[in-house]
């Protein structure tokens, strides 16, 4: 291809222009042959406004005329409008300056895109405007992608490094270079921040933070304002950020280069000295800095020479505080930062020490200046030798030392240089310090280095600095052609192409002359080291060493410079002041008097100046005057120091993995989004950009895959050249006929490679086919329209013919019509008016008439009505009134018969009651039955005197007579005794009262002294917490002594170590063994406990109606009464029969039963095992016990052992009385009886002198007392002969055939021995019961006994009783059996107070006694205090802190006791109150007495062998599984941990969730709240163990989500609240929970399924994920349509895994569909399968939508087309699994609505449509997507700059203007989970056996 067919007409050149560098124009002629001229038109189009003011021709040149002189002299061609804008630079099809600087123009000005790629460069230009994209939300967008598949940023820089340094294990580095003000600092931050987001680790040092907080002390220290640039790095540094081998960052270290130590004294106008000196005087009225004596910038002189102290938008006190926070970041300490900033303000202070003239050679400071003492004081060091030594120097000889005295300016010169080495020395100390704090306390792996150093620079007046800086850039370009170089050819070699050298521009010569030997730094350390040595001097040996050197020239004029041609420019350097930079000299007086600084800080800085500096140190030298001969070795210069340490920085960057990032400064205003060519393309040739440009276009810049050639260039293919199955093979074919000459192009294995320019021909050959095809399409299409219009013509006017003739016809008929309706209308209308009107009239007046009619008639009536009305009121209201009137009358006269008949009653009362209480009124009554009985006889007599024949007859008769007579004798004899008891009764109850409020009183006295009691614990306690608290500190004190004895004591000898753990392992064994002993103390004690709810179950048994029955006998001692409920209910049933006897049949029910054998017999055997077991207790080692624990521990057991003696020898005694027979059996329970009285406070003295009153008075009392006794005690030997027969006969003793101990023991012994054996609190409740029994037979004797006597003592008859109160009216005498009556109720009510009395009584025994204990134990502890600490007052140090430890240890193990004896006796008490509680649950369930007490036997008799089995009733399953507690870990084992998904897939959807309730179900019918309570925790532990374990298997995951959900719906079902049972059948709801309310459990399955399912979302997410970009956005569905361009080179990504999958629509639809059949499998509601399949879309729509925003390579008309085609696929699948209403849809809406706007029509005119269109989308993405639309063919056009200006102006119409560019991906919808209750019923699931669960729970 020549040069003919590129340069046609039409064809688009560039031209070079002085003002805008380079200008667009157009041939208006073909280019023949040279030389010739040729015409040009010039775009104005590519002139911006703001290049208007550079070149004001341009609005008038429109043509001109080039001349062409040469061949190699034709003008640049330009690229095709679609590479322009493009990301890379490289895939530009013409590679050269002015395709390069528009390219970035356009992108910057027109887009504002600051980042562009340019080979392996990116290209970043200051924005000067703080952009959004540097959030978190653009971090993950770019973590983990390729670098070639997002738009360019400086995050895809960094993550390709990253993902370099991890895939490959190579250390990185990122080069940042430019000129100030280009945006250096602020990217090389930005590339930290980045490596601190994704390398972050999680461990507490959070070193990332350091890292990141060294920057802001750095930009204090370091940064300063120039006028190029407000926060320029005034030095270079290196950051090496470590990572460790799981790629998590766990240190950096920072390397320094040379510091622009002259800004310290001095600044250029409208610039300022470094940050931190504006950062204090700003903050100066801090408390901390006011006495620095600091004042505002504007007075001191180092920071006021610029005159523009001040920079906008920055807070300087602010900027303080920040960099004081990050200083104690890293681990300075507030002393060290006081100082920092104190040695700062010292600097500003000697600044200010004026310098006056004496005697015209010398000179001194001010006397009176207040600025050298303030420096001085800060500084720490005397004042009067820094006046003499500033001024003077001393000069040493060989013989003597001179002092020579300075002039002003000599002595300025040394005040300034020391306040520069002041100032670099405390620079480097603090990046010595910030290395300390970011260094790494693990193993370092790789790591990953960050350059952030000052590019090319080049000024007026060039000194030392921008030598060096110039030198560094010099070698930095070195390595950069290399690298650029390697890259092609590795690409080249990989490809398997032939290829020639490429020659690229070789910067070795230029080094050379800086550094080789005699070079430009040896001859100026050289002229260095000579005493007079001048830079005159100086540059004479470089003319003379260098001047016929390629890089060297000498100017035209002057001879104090020198010229160097750099790679980028040709730099003019001054001479003057290089060898006072290059030795940085100090006074070695100065450096001396600051090492005598008081101040520790101040002299560090200055002690290694005798010794050889780092290369980042140390740069200051001392100053030596004197002969060569007698001074001392010369130190480094800093031009040796520089060139080492650049040496070390090649050396590292050379072992890694460079990556390089150009900044480039737009223009000099700092004006935001403005480019000045000129100023830019400086900058581009100076930074190495141009040359990656030049090495590229030397090669095959442009390359293509075989499948992306092939698809856009097909057109040009014809039929037979195509092989679809070979793309490789097709292009081979097409491309020969395409390109004639083959060294424009080569085929490699994956691509084919072009050379300049060939991209650019084949894209103008593509356009002309497509215009060919396209005017060949439209001529088709246009004569088929003509066509179809003709004929759509000719038909319309046929038919508009025949229409039109068919309307006048049917005009005419509608007229004909219209007329005879008409004459029809006029004759109805006109009837239908008359016939209104008449209508209307009658109409009128018949109402009229009504109306008034209707007046008078309704006037009338109101009349009447009111006069009714009167009438009716008049006669209420007299009627009222007589009523009131009479009722008033009668309730008078009947208060008065009321007070009349009450005074009456009252005084007969009394007088009965007088009559009532005399013996005359009994007298009456038995004298009445006297006479009765006189008459009688009387009557017997006469009948016997009438007929002896009738006497003989009737003897029979009188015989029953006789009977009769003698029952009323008695009935009489029992009224009188009756009556007679009334009275004493009465007596009685007067006494008792009184001795009730003598108990009050009593009991208010103990209230009072419980009060002082408390009082005094209180205070004791509160005592003995003070002593605690002080001890406590004591053996802290101690502890720490003994640590450091400890240490002082391994120092001194080994051997003495060993010892200390020999004694520390005894130490431990002991403790083991006192741990063991405890927990034998702890079993023993629970083993009492339960051997005492066994006797508890024993004595329910013996006292249980329906036990042994009784004997015969009248009186037992077992038949005494017990009091229950169920005795007060029989009271109420059986109240018409007497309780007067012991034989009476409420007696028999009330009887108890006898112990049975077997509960005998296990007493039996745990009193032996307690016996055994602690006979058998292991004996405690002595050696190295705690005595204190030890004691107390003894004491518990000698204590229990104690009351087991006691119980057994009161047991012995009760043995021994029942064996002497009854009198002794009477004697001890009138003894209780006389105990109890002492203690109910009765005074038993008085009683007994009553009782042996009346005994003395009444013989027959005595005789009868003696008779009862005797009988009692006949009737006692022999009720216990017969119930040891009865026991004997009715227990079996055998157990398996054979006699048991218990059996034997009993039969040898009877029932006394067996009693023996019980021990503990069971025999004590035995024997309590024992003596109420006894103490009530003696109340019950004594009244028999009092009945007696006064039935024996007074004999009167029933008559005399009628005779005295019933006048003489023998039938009526207890004719209702009133007397029976009275005295029962008497009798209950003195038991009822009896009652209440012994009640109260032993309440306050009990709390008497219990504070008793609890003073005994305070005063114990109190004493043993006292007791240890006097001990330790005598003890050796030693001694105390091991007594101290066991002390603690005691203390500690006591509480341990004592709070394992309270839980015991709650979870004593809890199991008691649960099976009360279990049995009223199940009566009022059931409601039957006899299921009732078939459950109660059933638990009393489950620890009881060899009983009768108990058969209840069959019952229904009820839907529960019962387990035991020990295998509650098993069953959670099974159901959930070891669970798999395979498994469950064959049972019931959700099955562990219903066996995980039943099991709850259970505890909940058996009312164990501790049980539920560890099960359900257990539970949950289980759910969240598998979930953590198997967070990656999506299946097992799922599994769990529906189970969870289904526990909590059926939790809820069941949980017996009516809003969850409205679906249930009436089966479900007997199933509902009955005693335990678990709402809160509720709560935490919620948040437990809600951690589940994000769990599962961040699962599927994650899975999805790597599929989305290629699904939704790179997978082109629709042939024919393609949006791809060349990549270039980032288009290669080299950290890319070469295994990577590839991913399409189908793979993510796979996913998809597996993620429905999975959650479909495993029964998920569908309520949340919708919520699941929303957030994912949201995910899925989100994700898209970023990287879209992020590739610009996707913003094009055929793009959008195919991603919104893409999405119909989605949204298909949607409708198909029936997910549309999940509002899934809803979330792609964003997606959807970016890919219309990439195919909306952009014009002006459719900005409403647009801003319409574009609802979901914010404002930055819509404009974002705008910017980066860029056409893919000729026929699709840019987007108008003034159609986004108006965009933008419509969007900020939006009520709510959103300003975030991407979305976040961490948003999620909240989750719920509707309530789905379950139709399967609990007793109708079935365990399968697959689980295994037989052996651990049963159906029930």
């Amino acid at each position: 291809m020549s040069a003919v067919e590129l340069y046609t007409k039409g064809a688009r050149v560039w031209l070079p222009d002085p003002d805008v560098v380079w200008r667009g124009a157009e041939l208006l002629e073909d280019y023949k042959e040279a030389p010739c001229k040729l015409k040009v038109h010039y775009e104005e189009g590519e002139i911006s406004l703001q290049d208007l003011h550079l070149h004001q021709k341009l609005a008038k040149e429109t043509e001109s005329v080039i001349d062409i002189k040469d061949k190699t002299k034709l003008p640049h061609l330009r690229n095709p409008d679609i590479l322009i804008g493009e990301n890379d630079l490289t895939s530009l099809s013409y590679l050269n300056e002015p395709e390069v600087l528009y390219n970035l123009k356009v992108r910057f000005e027109e887009r504002n895109i600051i980042y562009t790629y340019c080979g392996i460069v990116l290209v970043a230009i200051n924005p000067y405007e703080q952009l959004d994209i540097y959030n978190n939300d653009i971090i993950q967008a770019y973590s983990g992608q390729d670098m070639g598949a997002m738009d360019p940023h400086i995050y895809a820089v960094a993550e390709e490094a990253y993902k370099r340094m991890s895939r490959f294990e190579q250390n990185q580095s990122i080069i940042v270079s430019g000129e100030s003000g280009a945006g250096k600092t602020v990217s090389a931050k930005y590339a930290m921040r980045y490596f601190a987001m994704v390398g972050g680790s999680q461990a507490e040092t959070q070193v990332e933070k350091k890292v990141l907080a060294s920057n802001p002390i750095m930009e204090a220290i370091g940064n300063a304002k120039t006028t190029r640039n407000d926060n320029s790095s005034r030095f270079g540094k290196y950051i090496e950020i470590s990572f460790s081998k799981s790629n998590e960052i766990v240190g950096a270290h920072m390397r320094t280069y040379l510091l622009e130590k002259s800004r310290v004294v001095f600044q250029a106008k409208d610039e300022r000295n470094y940050h931190v000196f504006y950062q204090l005087c700003a903050s100066r009225e801090l408390p901390e800095l006011k006495k620095f004596g600091l004042m505002p910038a504007e007075k001191f002189y180092y920071t006021s020479q610029g005159k523009n102290p001040v920079i906008d938008g920055v807070d300087d006190e602010k900027e303080y505080r920040t960099t004081k926070e990050a200083m104690k970041m890293l681990g300075l300490s507030e002393k060290d930062i006081n100082m920092i900033f104190q040695i700062f303000s010292a600097v500003l202070h000697f600044g200010n020490v004026k310098i006056n003239e004496k005697d015209g050679e010398s000179s001194e400071m001010a006397p009176k200046d207040p600025s050298v003492g303030i420096a001085c004081k800060l500084f720490g060091v005397d004042e009067s030798q820094m006046r003499t030594w500033i001024c003077n120097k001393k000069i040493t000889t060989v013989g003597e030392t001179l002092t020579k005295p300075l002039t002003a300016a000599q002595a300025s010169f040394a005040q300034d240089a020391l306040s520069k080495c002041i100032y670099s020395k405390l620079f480097d100390w603090i990046v010595t310090q910030i290395n300390k704090a970011l260094v790494s306390q693990t193993k370092l792996h790789r790591f990953i280095g960050v350059l952030d150093i000052y590019g090319f620079e080049t000024f007026q007046i060039n000194s030392f600095e921008q030598f060096c800086i110039n030198y560094a850039n010099e070698k930095l370009q070195q390595i950069f052609n290399m690298h650029v170089f390697k890259l092609e050819q590795e690409e080249y070699v990989k490809e398997a192409i032939e290829w020639s050298f490429i020659d690229y521009y070789d910067n070795q010569p230029c080094i050379d002359l800086i550094e080789a030997k005699l070079g430009i730094l040896d001859l100026l350390d050289e002229e260095c080291k000579v005493p007079n040595g001048s830079d005159k001097n100086w540059c004479q040996k470089l003319y003379g060493k260098h001047l016929k050197h390629s890089h060297f020239q000498k100017p035209k004029i002057g001879m104090e410079s020198f010229i160097i041609l750099h790679f980028a420019d040709k730099v003019t350097y001054t001479a003057k002041g290089f060898l006072d930079k290059n030795r940085d000299a100090v006074s070695e007086e100065h450096v001396n008097i600051m090492k005598a600084s008081e101040y520790e800080l101040v002299a560090e800085l200055f002690a290694d100046l005798e010794s050889d500096a780092d290369a980042s140190k140390g740069r200051v030298q001392a100053l030596q005057s004197g002969p060569k001969g007698t001074s001392k070795k010369m130190r480094k210069t800093v031009g040796s120091q520089f060139r080492e340490s650049l040496f070390l920085l090649m050396t590292t960057l050379n072992s890694t993995s460079p990556h390089y990032i150009r900044c480039i400064k737009p223009n000099d205003l700092k004006a935001a989004f403005e480019f000045e060519p000129k100023r830019a393309v400086e900058q581009l040739r100076a930074c190495g950009v141009l040359e990656t440009i030049r090495i590229s276009a030397a090669g095959f810049p442009s390359r293509w895959t075989y499948p992306e050639f092939f698809q856009r260039y097909r057109v040009l293919a014809i039929s037979k050249d195509i092989n679809r199955k070979d793309f490789r093979k097709s292009c081979q074919n097409v491309l020969p006929k395409l390109i004639q000459d083959p060294d424009k192009y080569r085929f490699g294995k994956t691509k084919i490679f072009f050379r300049a320019g060939q991209v650019a021909y084949l894209e103008k050959l593509r356009a002309d086919k497509l215009r060919a095809c396209g005017i060949m399409i439209q001529k088709h299409v246009r004569g088929w329209l003509m066509k179809n219009k003709y004929q759509k013509l000719r038909i319309s006017v046929l038919g508009v013919q025949r229409y039109g003739r068919g309307l006048l016809a049917r005009r005419y008929a509608q007229h004909l019509r219209e007329t005879r309706a008409a004459t029809t209308i006029q004759k109805h209308w006109r009837g239908y008016k008359t016939r209104k009107s008449f209508n209307r009239i009658q109409k009128a007046v018949v109402k009229l008439q009504s109306v008034i009619r209707g007046y008078f008639g309704r006037k009338d009536f109101k009349r009447r009505l009111y006069e009714h009305k009167t009438t009716i009121i008049q006669a209420r209201v007299r009627a009222y009134l007589a009523r009131r009137q009479y009722k008033r009358v009668i309730y008078g006269v009947v208060k008065i018969q009321g007070h009349f008949k009450r005074r009456k009653a009252k005084a007969e009362l009394r007088q009965l009651k007088i009559e009532a209480k005399s013996m005359d009124h009994m007298k009456n009554v038995n004298k009445g039955l006297e006479n009765k009985i006189i008459q009688l006889q009387q009557q017997l007599d006469s009948k016997k005197k009438v007929s002896t024949d009738v006497i003989h007859k009737q003897e029979e008769t009188i015989k029953q007579l006789e009977t009769e007579k003698e029952k009323l004798l008695i009935t009489a004899s029992e009224a009188a005794k009756a009556s007679n008891k009334v009275t004493e009764l009465e007596e009685e109850l007067a006494r008792l009262r009184k001795e009730l409020e003598q108990e009050r009183g009593e009991k208010q006295d103990l209230i009072s002294e419980k009060q002082l009691l408390k009082n005094k614990y209180d205070k004791e306690v509160g005592q003995l917490q003070s002593e605690n608290v002080k001890i406590k500190a004591e053996l802290d004190e101690s502890n720490r002594k003994l640590k450091e004895q400890s240490k002082i004591a391994t120092v001194a000898a080994g051997g003495d170590q060993q010892k200390w753990e020999e004694q520390k392992l005894q130490f431990l064994s002991d403790m083991e063994s006192e741990r063991q002993h405890h927990q034998r103390l702890v079993k023993e004690h629970n083993r009492l406990l339960q051997r005492f709810e066994n006797m508890q179950g024993e004595m329910q048994m013996l006292t249980s109606p329906t036990g042994h029955k009784r004997t015969p006998s009248d009186i037992s001692m077992i038949s005494l009464e017990s009091v229950s409920p169920d005795d007060k209910k029989d009271d109420g049933e059986e109240g018409e029969k007497e309780d007067q006897g012991y034989g009476t049949e409420k007696k028999k029910r009330q009887a108890p039963v006898p112990p049975s054998a077997s509960s005998m017999e296990k007493v039996m055997k745990e009193a032996t095992a307690e016996k055994t077991d602690k006979e058998k207790l292991p004996k405690v080692p002595e050696a190295g016990i705690d005595v204190g624990l030890m004691l107390k521990l003894q004491n518990k057991v000698k204590s229990l052992e104690k009351e087991r003696d006691q119980l057994r020898a009161k047991l012995e005694g009760l043995e021994e009385e029942m064996k002497q027979g009854t009198g002794a059996f009477s004697e001890s329970a009138f003894t209780t009886l006389k105990q109890q009285s002492r203690n109910s406070g009765v005074d038993l003295d008085k009683s007994t002198l009553k009782t042996r009153s009346l005994l003395a008075e009444s013989k027959a009392y005595d005789s009868l007392k003696m008779q009862e006794l005797e009988n009692e005690n006949d009737k006692l030997k022999r009720e216990c002969a017969k119930l040891m027969e009865s026991i004997a006969k009715t227990t079996n003793f055998n157990k398996g055939g054979k006699t048991t101990a218990a059996g034997k023991e009993f039969l040898a012994r009877r029932l006394s021995l067996g009693f023996r054996k019980a021990t503990g609190e069971g025999y004590k409740a035995i024997t309590d019961q024992f003596e109420a029994m006894t103490d009530e037979l003696e109340r019950r004797r004594e009244e028999c006994l009092q009945l007696r006597a006064l039935l024996a003592e007074k004999s009167i008859s029933t008559h005399s009783v009628a005779k005295q109160s019933y006048g003489g009216q023998d039938n009526i005498v207890n004719e209702d059996n009133e007397l029976t009556m009275a005295y029962k109720s008497q009798r209950d009510i003195i038991r009822l107070l009896e009652n209440q009395l012994q009640k109260a009584e032993g309440e306050l025994k009990k709390k008497v006694g219990d504070y008793d204990a609890e003073v005994k134990e305070l005063r114990k502890e109190n004493d043993k205090q006292h007791k240890l600490i006097q001990q330790s007052l005598s003890m050796t140090p030693d001694a105390k802190i091991e007594a101290t430890m066991q002390h603690e240890i005691t203390r500690l193990t006591s509480e341990n006791l004592d709070l394992r004896e309270v839980i015991d006796k709650q979870a004593d008490q809890i199991r008691k109150l649960k099976k009360m509680l279990k049995v009223y649950a199940k009566r009022m369930k059931d409601g039957e007495a006899a299921e009732i007490q078939a459950e109660l036997e059933k638990e009393e008799t489950k620890s009881v062998e060899n009983v009768a089995q108990i058969k209840h009733r069959e019952r229904n399953y009820m839907g529960m599984l019962e387990y035991k507690k020990e295998d509650e870990g098993p069953l959670i084992k099974v159901l959930i941990l070891d669970l798999k998904p395979k498994v469950t897939s064959a049972f019931l959807p959700g099955l562990p969730a219903y066996l995980l309730f039943m099991c709850v179900r259970h505890t909940d019918y058996i009312n164990d709240d501790e049980k539920v309570r560890s099960f359900l925790t257990s539970t949950i532990n289980g759910i969240k163990k598998v979930v953590k374990k198997h967070h990656d298997d999506l299946e097992r995951v799922t599994l769990w989500l529906a189970n969870t959900c289904r526990f909590l719906h059926t939790l809820k079902q069941y949980s017996g609240e009516k809003q969850f049972q409205t679906e249930n059948t009436p089966r479900q709801n007997e199933h509902c929970l009955r005693n335990f309310d678990l709402a809160e459990y509720r709560q935490v399955f919620s948040d437990l399924a809600v951690w589940i399912y994000q769990t599962l979302i961040k699962l599927m997410e994650a899975t999805i994920q790597p599929s989305i970009v290629s699904a939704v956005l790179e997978h082109e569905a629709i042939a024919g349509l393609t949006g791809s361009k060349p990549s270039g080179l980032r288009g290669r990504s080299s950290s890319r895994a070469e295994d990577t999958p590839e991913h399409s629509l189908d793979t993510l639809m796979k996913s998809m569909n597996q993620f429905v059949r999975t959650l479909t499998q495993h029964a998920v509601d569908p309520e949340l399968i919708k919520q699941i399949f929303r957030q994912l879309y949201y995910f899925l729509g989100a994700s898209a939508l970023n990287n879209l925003l992020l590739r610009k390579d996707m913003c094009n008309w055929s793009k959008g087309m195919q991603i919104r085609y893409n999405l119909s696929h989605l949204e298909q699948w949607l409708r198909d699994n029936k997910l549309q209403e999940s509002g899934a849809g809803n979330t792609l809406e964003p997606i959807v609505q970016a890919s219309q706007l990439l195919q909306a029509r952009k014009t002006d005119a459719d900005v409403d449509s647009v801003y319409e269109m574009c609802s979901k989308l914010t404002a930055p993405q819509i404009v974002k997507i705008l910017n980066l639309y860029t056409p893919v063919d000729e026929f699709e056009e840019r987007v108008p700059i003034s159609f986004i200006r108006k965009i933008q102006q419509k969007l900020k119409e939006r009520d709510h203007v959103e300003t975030s560019l991407l979305m976040d991906l961490k948003f999620s919808y909240s989750v719920t989970f509707p309530f789905n209750p379950s139709k399967i019923a609990l007793e109708s699931i079935d365990i399968p056996e697959q689980l295994h669960l037989g052996n651990l729970v049963t159906r029930s």
